[in-house]
């Protein structure tokens, strides 16, 4: 059956217009010109979505559409809703997408753009249907290409469901998550897996260009169009065309550039400096932070609108330690690579030594393990890798003020958390009972009090 779409606005021409483009791409269009004639069709909407304006009288507040976006909602919780309104309103989307709504766009529409915007959203529903399917590491490697990201945790398992889904749709996709968590191998995932994948994946580092040049370096420049301007330069988003374009540490960029990347999202078009001719662009967008985006919205540093248009889909990545388990395979994935670089096909790493990595707290991730076990495959001469190896190897980072490696309430009572911590400094320390007791700031006999409570005699070798 043919995805139905329901057009609500008072204007006939502008109901005209979207039946016709709409009709063209084969999709069943029912039209409304108001409140209470839309609420009457609803009904017919059961594989598709709605687009509405949010005004139905002289009245430009934008009230009534929110009012009917309610309305709808408490009809059918589920059918996406994409707004239309002037650029000028845009703030009145931003409203909408707080009451439920998926999607907005500005008029005067851009029709390739607005059919891009229906067809990733028409498409979000069919992939709704698989997210309670569980299914397997060896099974997601059958159907995606994920060979660049190691782990089977349940919680990465859940990331990569959800990264296979996504990445078959045009959806804007913003990744969260701590510095080191591996956001761009995601990224690069969700590109590879889609149809885009034969084109470019442009990869930019918004934390890294100077605001002032902010716009050359997206946009590009025409000849002449500023003192230092000796050639043309293709912009990052000129070379994604058809691709995709990641924007890496978004959170850094500065809001006076933030309405310029909201324009070309919002409209598909820019201007390189110095040109007059408007062009176009298709881009599928991925972007990345380590920063709290809410946050910055309420500070007034991140603008909310751009906020909303970036994260039709929201992937949070896990610390690494969060899933402790996947710490040996990815270890083994680093000495795998290590051995074909530096021609030592014999490394191998003890057991005491991976077991005590998977107690380290890993404030850099997954990129301070890789760091680790490289620096100590090139300090070591020996094939055979022991504790010690890393212990004199392991770098402290500072802790950040704020930072906190606590359990969340609940989830562990004192006596819990009091034991694990003896238990990691028993490992730590190679069960030398004074160094584990001057650690933990107890006396001998206090420690020896807990090894019996907890039942680790056995385990301290006393």
């Amino acid at each position: 059956m043919a995805p139905q779409i329901l057009i609500i606005d008072d204007d006939p021409a502008i109901r005209a217009s979207l039946n016709l483009l709409l009709k063209r791409e084969s999709y069943t269009v029912y039209t409304a010109n108001g409140p209470e004639e839309a609420l009457d069709h609803l009904p017919h909407i059961t594989n598709g979505l709605v687009l509405m304006d949010m005004n139905y009288s002289r009245a430009t507040s934008g009230e009534e559409g929110l009012a009917l976006l309610k309305d709808i909602r408490q009809t059918n919780s589920v059918v996406p809703v994409i707004l239309m309104t002037a650029w000028a309103s845009i703030q009145l989307a931003v409203e909408g997408m707080k009451l439920g709504a998926n999607d907005f766009i500005s008029k005067p529409w851009n029709n390739e753009n607005l059919l891009k915007i229906v067809a990733t959203n028409l498409k979000l529903i069919e992939k709704q249907d698989e997210v309670n399917t569980r299914v397997s590491r060896s099974e997601l490697d059958q159907r995606y290409h994920f060979e660049k990201i190691i782990g089977q945790s349940p919680e990465l398992i859940k990331i990569l469901h959800t990264v296979g889904r996504v990445s078959q749709t045009d959806a804007s996709v913003l990744i969260l998550g701590e510095s080191g968590t591996g956001k761009e191998l995601v990224a690069e995932a969700i590109h590879i897996n889609s149809s885009r994948r034969d084109a470019d994946f442009v990869k930019v580092n918004l934390g890294g260009i100077p605001s002032t040049l902010f716009e050359t370096e997206m946009f590009g420049h025409k000849k002449g169009a500023f003192t230092d301007a000796k050639s043309d330069r293709v912009g990052r988003f000129e070379l994604a065309n058809r691709g995709t374009i990641f924007l890496d540490e978004i959170g850094d960029l500065p809001i006076n550039n933030q309405v310029k990347l909201l324009r070309v999202l919002q409209e598909g078009s820019f201007e390189k400096i110095g040109a007059t001719k408007t062009q176009t662009t298709d881009v599928r967008l991925i972007s990345a932070t380590n920063r709290d985006l809410k946050q910055l919205v309420e500070n007034g540093q991140f603008r909310e609108d751009l906020f909303y248009r970036i994260n039709l889909i929201t992937i949070t990545l896990p610390p690494l330690r969060e899933r402790p388990d996947d710490i040996p395979l990815l270890v083994q994935h680093f000495i795998d690579n290590l051995k074909m670089l530096y021609l030592r096909p014999d490394i191998v790493i003890s057991a005491k030594a991976m077991n005590w990595l998977k107690c380290l707290s890993w404030t850099g991730n997954i990129r301070e393990l890789k760091n680790l076990v490289e620096r100590v495959v090139l300090m070591s001469s020996k094939d055979q890798i022991h504790l010690d190896d890393f212990r004199n190897q392991i770098q402290v980072v500072p802790r950040k003020t704020g930072d906190s490696s606590l359990p969340p309430v609940g989830s562990m009572t004192l006596d819990d958390m009091e034991k694990n911590m003896i238990i990691k400094a028993l490992e730590f320390h190679d069960n030398n009972i004074s160094k584990v007791a001057q650690t933990l700031g107890l006396s001998r006999a206090a420690l020896y009090r807990r090894l019996e409570k907890y039942s680790l005699i056995d385990e301290a070798a006393i």
